[in-house]
Order: C-alpha cells, then structure tokens, then sequence
C-alpha cells in the first residue's frame, strides 16, 4: 500500500464520519436545592470549528443511583446552544448528581465523546442534620470489616450529643448488617459494620442508613454510600509505542490507581529474573510517572510497589517482544516535536530496505506524512508544532502493507492561540455598585471575532480549587479525545510550565485514544451510520389498514393547537410519514390525523420512537462528594440565608372534616384488636418500591422476615415461632399475595405486634397481625355510549407530547440605580450570567452588571471560540468592599 492510498483512505473516513464533541460552560461548580443550573453549549466538530451538523443537543441530569432525573432538549444554532434548569425541591435532593450532553449523530460511533461532569448540590432549607463520615478498612480474607465514625450535628453546627442511633445496611430492599448506639458529647458514633467475604451482598455495594433522635419525638435520616470504603490499589505499565523491545530502551510510564478512580502516589524498583535491580522508579504527579528500561530478549521483569500509606505489592511487566520497531517522542521543546524510530537487530535483519509511513492526524485531520526506508536502525526527525491544532496528535508508524506497528499521542500546546484580555477600571468597588468589564479578543496579536459565556461568582461563597475546574480546554482539547477518566485536568492548563507540561506528556501515555481504528480504515470497515444528524425536531411513523397493509400516499394533518400550526404530509409507497424541522415548546400537545382518507376509520396510526442512549455508571464517579455537608459549608450557610423563604411548615392545623381513612376498624373479623396500632406505615413511603415484599421486609418496625413469613422479633429472638397474620382488606391471606398488590393503590399498614384480647390470634392461629389497607376505588359517575367512544383512543388519530425544545430564559440581573432598590437583601452567588458576549471586528465587546451584598473576592470567568475554532479562557478577579 502506497502511503498516498493510506492518506486518501483516512482522509475520506475522517471527511465522511466527523466527530462531534460537547462542551457545556456552567456558571459555578455546585449547586444548592432550589439555585438555578445556567449553562452553555459549544458544540465541535473536525479542526475544533463549530459544528454544522447537528442542530439538536441533549442534556441529561442523572443522580447517584443512575436514575434519569430529567432531559433537557435544545436547538443548536451556530454550533451553540443555552439551557439552564431549576434544582426544585421535589426532584432534587442533597447529593451527587452527573451531567451528560450528546447529540444523535454521537450514537453512531462505538466509543462517542460525550461531554460528562459530576455536580454535586447541597440543601440548607429545613436542614436538621449535618453528617460527617469517614471510613476505616479492617476487612480480612474471610470478612469484609468496615469501621465507620459519624459525627451528627444540627443545622448551626452543634453536636447531637447522648442521641440513640439506629443504623442498617441496605442492599436492594435486604438489610445486610444493622445495630444500634448512642453519639459521645461531640456526637460522634463509631459503627462497626462487617458480612461474610464472599457473600452474595457484600458490604461495598451496599449504603449504610442511619436514623437519629434528634428531639424525643422527631428522627432524622442519612444515607451514605460504601462503595468506596474499601479501597484496593492498582498498578499499570504502559511502555511507549505499545511493547517492550528487546535490545532497545524504551520510555515505560506506569499509573498507581485507588479503587475510587483517584492516583495515589508510589515508587519502586524493577528487577529482572535473575533477581538484578534494572531501574527504580517515583510517581511525579497524581500517582503517575514513567522510567527508562533496556530490556533483554528472553528475560521477565518485575516491580515491587511500594505505595504512599506504606503498603506494598509486586506486579508483572508486560512480556518483552523479541523483534520490534517503535516511536520515541520527545514533546518538551515549545517549537517542535522530536521524533524517533528505532528498531531492534533481529526487526532490522528482516525488514531492511522496506518501507516504512509515519502518519501524524489531529483534530480529524492528516497533519503528517512521511516515508522512509529501513536503512538504519534508528531514524529521527523533528516536526514542526506549527502543522498542528492545539490538542492531542496522535502519531501512528506503519509497514508497507498499512499495519500499524507503534503508535503514541502527545499534546501540541501552541503559543500563538487565543488571547482574551479581561479587565475592568477599577480593582475595587462597593456593594451593590454597578461593574463594568472590557473583554479583549486576539490570535496572533490580530483583533478577533468570537462567541464567548461569563460568569461572575461571589468567590468568598463559592471557593474551589481551580486545577479540578472543567473548562473549554480540558473539555474539548483534551478529555474528549482520550478514554478515561482525568484527575484535576484543569491542572494541564492553569498556568503551564516545564513541569506541567511532562506531566500532561506522562498522563497521556497512560490513557487511550478515543478515535477510530486505522485496522478498519485499511479494511474498508467503516462506522454504521443508523443516525442521520438532526436538523430539527422530527415526527415519523406508518399508517396501516387495520389488516396490516400500508396506507399509499395517505393524507395526514399535524397540529399544534397552541402555536396554532397545522401541517400536511402524505405517506410514501410503504405507509411511512415524516414531519420534519419542527419548532415547538416542551409542553406542546400535537395531534396528527388521518381521517381526511376515505375509509379512515379502518387505518391504523403509529409513531416511531426515539433513540435513547441507555444509562451507564457515572463516568465521572471519582469526582463524587461523600461529605457534602462539610464540603459545601460556606456555600450552604449562605443558601440557608438566601431561601429561608422556603421553609415548610411542621405544624399545620387544619379546621375541616377530615375524610375518614380506611383502616383495621372497617373489618368485623379485626374488631378485637386495639384502636391504635403499634406502628403504622403510610402509603406514601411505598412510592417507588418495585416489589411491595421486599420493602415490607425491611420496613416494619418489631418484625423479623424469615423464610418469606413475617415474625414478632422479641418473641422470634426469644425462640418463639409463630408466624404473623397478614390482612388484605380484612381477609386473612398468605404472604405470596403480598407481591400482587400494587404499591401506589395502598392506604397504609398497620402492625399490631400484641393482641391484648387474644381474639385474632387466636381465631387465627397467628402471633401479632398486618393489616394491609388498600385505598377505597372512587365512585363513578354513569356516562353515555357516544360519551364512552370520545374517550376511547381513535386508531386514525393519534395526541402525544413529544419532547419539544425547552425554553430559554434570562439570567435575572437587578439594577441598583435607584436608592429605594438598594434596601434589599442581595445574597447571590452567581452575579453575572452571559452566554452571549460577541466581540466585534476590533476584538472588543463590554458588559455591565451589579454587585450583590457579599463582600470579598469576585471571580469573572469568560470562555469561548471564535470561527477558525480557537479556544480561549481567562480569569479576572476584583475587590468588593
């Protein structure tokens, strides 16, 4: 294969399937129960410009047991998008939470770069529990052990002292582990939790559920997860090119990993199989490092670990190839990258004279080519960094025949990139007081034009470590090129040096490459397109007979009666419709028709669904919280202030007759048991329970589940084996007929753990009863025939509410330009937010907004891009006082 052929081949599939990549900007990094998500899209495609694909994004909020709390749909225009969605207080809880942003044409692709980022949201209104948890790991090779020390405090930070704690560990409806005990004077509790090793719940995937008294009458409830309290570490080599080379020194890097997806730091030392030290090696950053190695033919090497809490461990390298070739990159000079490609004798011997292709591609480009002949052993190069884009390279050598044999990627950092220049007038200004900021746009010293997002945050309210921070940068320079997850990436990027910069070389010889396989480029396997690029919001399906044969060129109506929009389509030869570049809002109801053909009544209408990507594990999962409480403190101290507004009442007196409720009272064969059970469940906490026997299981307080029969637990404790009676609506049934009750249609439970007259349990057989009471079914009214018929479903017609676009609101900014305004309380966090600040032919644009009451540091973060897809972000910070 010539080397033209292999270019032309790469080139038409880099053309022909574009990848599209996402960046959201938010406007702070964590959120608060009832703060509003404001956000902007930047949406990529070849060379980093703005993508004219699609015209759809989706954006979806999942919560930390990978349930789908809501999609947001938005038009792209111009490659950008802007959404924003309130944290209500019904669908959001204290918690990690995990975004992810894709369009259609991403589903195509086996490993799509989907933008991902874990948010965590904290809640101050009606708080009345702080927690504070931390792990110890004492597991043995039979047990697992974990030792967890809580400490609980009141919503103004003091200790719940002397308070009885109840605790359990919940996997799937079925507690594992439980117990009791009693906070010190600092309100501290030390739980001891273990379960067998290999047991079919093991402690880890379960979530430790705790219960306090905080007053005589009220209790308390907080959940935390295990997942990460037992920490295993990992140890991975990574030899540059791909292999261990006999007779060649190679660049090994190697990453020391914890279980939670965080690096841990760690040195060593390599020694052959004879037992001699080879190389010694140190992490240079988050765990990660590299070291040099001349390997020998027929010999294994082996590392002894030794990681930063003392522990130890021994691993394997990867096996050394007899024969090879590989690429050495040096990346440290700013100007160019040096490249090698050495082989050893026994590759030399049989492949000399033969051709051999470095191909160069980033950004969904060939950025280099170049042949040679294997006449020497070693051949070298220098490339000019100025051929490439900004980002990840990926550098692939090949045999004639259009093998790959070795590649590697590295990080082009270009000097000349774009420069925004943030300033303001003034360093200092009061509260309340009106700012204005000048924003400044250039590439190469030259004015330019570009999109740009700004957020100004109360830096005081909303501290964070800026190196952790996601940014245009990382977002679409770096993480949506490479698998894995990457900690601290804005690291790379917060003002770079030497270091910074091997550091990054280091990181990206440990992580894939997220791209396309030149294997089946060469074999002319391309990706399977089964997702055309949106273009705008579609309606498809097919008209049928009622027999099953299509509808020919059947006439349909579209309507959305509330934009008064009505729409005609005909279906082709085999029955199907589409209704595309639709334009509606999320609530729309459209109702399409066929009842305009003759015989419409016979036809049968149905819709195509839409593609949804299924739900995965957070991505991101190392970024998660456990202690948001403590981690949010200044943050959540200041929302507690910002929404007291919201506190919900406790005590609510109501005047009006109450509906009588069903209960034990409505059944004459229960009449002999007490007025007052001992506990009773309302149906209400049901919700969302799959299976009704499983919840009961662990749900009612005094009562042991066995062998699928419900016991009294003193009396089961005390040897005593008599069974609880179980009433539905009164009748006396087996627990079986528990799972075929549905959740949602249950009034309450009550549980009676003695009967003082003896009269059911005795009639029964029975030791302490459950009564199940389900709701009374409403009265209906009669209707008419015809009536009855309007409200069944017409097959010729179909009403829906299909996702339309969400609508797009204003940031609100208050003005303080008349005295009376300034009196109110202004307790915001985000100051300022723009996702539309365009600078103009001379690079120059402004904006002008108003302090709020915080007095401190304020941090003005802009972002954007301009045509030629250069990215830019800059920092500026002033004084309020």
């Amino acid at each position: 294969m010539s080397i033209n052929s292999l270019i032309t081949k790469t080139n038409k599939v880099l053309n022909d399937y574009p990848a599209e990549k996402i960046y959201l900007h938010f406007d702070k990094p964590y959120y608060a129960v009832a703060d509003t998500v404001w956000f902007k899209a930047y949406v990529t495609e070849n060379q980093n410009f703005l993508s004219g694909i699609s015209k759809i994004i989706y954006v979806d909020v999942i919560n930390q047991q990978d349930s789908l709390i809501q999609t947001l749909k938005l038009p792209i225009v111009g490659g950008m998008a802007y959404g924003n969605f309130p944290l209500d207080q019904i669908n959001y809880k204290q918690g990690n939470y995990h975004i992810r942003a894709y369009t259609l044409w991403m589903l195509n692709f086996e490993s799509p770069a989907f933008f991902n980022k874990t948010f965590f949201i904290g809640e101050a209104i009606d708080k009345e529990l702080k927690t504070q948890i931390s792990y110890k790991n004492t597991s043995t090779d039979k047990q697992e052990k974990i030792d967890a020390r809580v400490q609980f405090k009141d919503a103004n930070n003091k200790p719940y002292a002397n308070k009885n704690v109840t605790w359990q560990v919940v996997t799937s409806y079925t507690v594992i582990a439980k117990g009791r005990g009693t906070t010190d004077a600092n309100g501290f509790l030390t739980i001891a939790m273990s379960a067998a090793q290999k047991a079919e719940y093991q402690l880890q995937k379960g979530e430790l559920v705790t219960t306090i008294n905080t007053t005589d009458k009220d209790v308390a409830t907080t959940s935390f997860r295990l997942k990460n309290a037992i920490i295993s570490k990992d140890f991975q080599f990574f030899p540059e090119g791909g292999n261990l080379i006999a007779g060649l020194t190679t660049k090994v890097a190697f990453k020391a990993l914890k279980s939670d997806g965080l690096g841990i730091a760690a040195k060593g030392t390599v020694t052959d199989n004879d037992g001699k030290q080879v190389a010694n090696f140190s992490a240079q950053h988050l765990g990660m490092g590299s070291f040099q190695l001349l390997a020998e033919a027929g010999k294994t090497y082996k590392a002894s670990v030794t990681y930063s809490d003392g522990s130890t461990q021994n691993y394997n390298l990867p096996p050394v190839t007899e024969n090879g070739i590989g690429i050495n990159i040096d990346n440290s000079n700013p100007d160019h990258i040096a490249v090698k490609i050495a082989s050893n004798d026994g590759f030399f011997q049989q492949n000399q004279g033969k051709k051999f292709y470095l191909i160069a591609q980033s950004k969904g480009v060939i950025c280099y080519g170049a042949q040679t002949a294997l006449s020497n052993k070693e051949y070298s190069t220098t490339i000019l960094k100025s051929k490439f884009p900004a980002g990840i390279a990926q550098f692939t050598l090949f045999a004639e025949n259009g093998k790959p044999l070795s590649e590697r990627i590295v990080f082009v950092q270009q000097k000349t990139g774009l420069t925004l220049g943030v300033t303001s007038p003034l360093a200092t200004y009061g509260i309340k007081k009106k700012v204005k900021i000048n924003l400044t746009a250039k590439k190469d010293g030259a004015p330019v034009e570009g999109n740009f997002s700004v957020s100004v945050i109360d830096e005081t309210k909303v501290p964070f470590n800026d190196d952790a921070s996601t940014t245009i940068l990382t977002g679409l320079l770096l993480s949506s090129d490479v698998k894995g997850y990457i900690e601290k990436p804005n690291y790379y990027f917060n003002t770079p040096d030497a270091k910074k910069v091997a550091d990054l070389d280091v990181l990206l010889l440990t992580q894939g490459y997220r791209t396309f396989s030149y294997s089946d480029i060469l074999a002319n396997k391309t990706p399977k397109i089964d997702f055309l690029p949106e273009q705008g919001i579609q309606i498809s399906g097919i008209l049928r007979m009622a027999n099953g044969i299509p509808v020919r060129k059947g006439a349909l109506l579209l309507t959305i009666p509330d934009k008064r929009f009505n729409l005609e389509g005909t279906t082709d030869p085999v029955g199907n419709f589409k209704f595309q570049n639709l334009v509606f809002n999320d609530s729309s109801k459209v109702t399409i028709s066929a009842k305009y053909n003759v015989n419409y009544k016979a036809m049968v209408l149905s819709l195509t669904g839409s593609p949804v990507p299924s739900i995965t594990g957070n991505f991101s999962a190392a970024d998660e919280v456990l202690n948001i409480d403590s981690a949010l403190n200044t943050y959540l101290d200041n929302s507690k202030k910002q929404y007291a507004y919201l506190h919900t009442l406790k005590d609510v007196t109501i005047k009006a007759a109450a509906v009588p409720k069903v209960s034990h009272k409505d059944y004459p064969a229960l009449s002999g048991l007490s007025q007052v059970a001992d506990h009773e469940i309302s149906g209400d906490r049901l919700q969302g329970c799959n299976l009704l026997i499983n919840c009961l299981s662990t749900m009612l307080p005094g009562v042991t589940f066995m062998d699928n029969i419900f016991y009294v637990t003193r009396d089961y404790n005390a040897g005593g084996r008599v069974p609880m009676g179980i009433f539905i609506n009164g009748m006396n049934v087996d627990a079986n007929q528990i799972s075929t009750l549905n959740p949602n249609e249950i009034e309450s439970i009550e549980v009676f753990l003695r009967d003082e007259l003896g009269l059911v349990n005795r009639a029964n057989n029975i030791n302490g009863v459950i009564v199940i009471n389900q709701k009374k079914a409403p009265k209906g009214t009669k209707i008419s025939k015809s009536q009855l018929l309007d409200m069944l479903p017409k097959n010729y017609e179909v009403s829906f509410s299909p996702q339309g676009y969400n609508k797009e609101k204003q940031f609100y900014s208050p003005k303080y330009d008349a005295p009376a305004s300034t009196n109110r309380s202004d307790l915001r966090t985000t100051i300022y937010w723009n996702p539309k600040v365009v600078t103009d032919v001379t690079g120059n644009s402004s904006f002008e907004f108003y302090n709020a009451d915080g007095r401190g540091q304020y941090k003005v973060i802009v972002e954007g891009i301009d045509a030629s897809g250069n990215l830019g972000r800059s920092i500026f910070r002033y004084t309020v006082k």
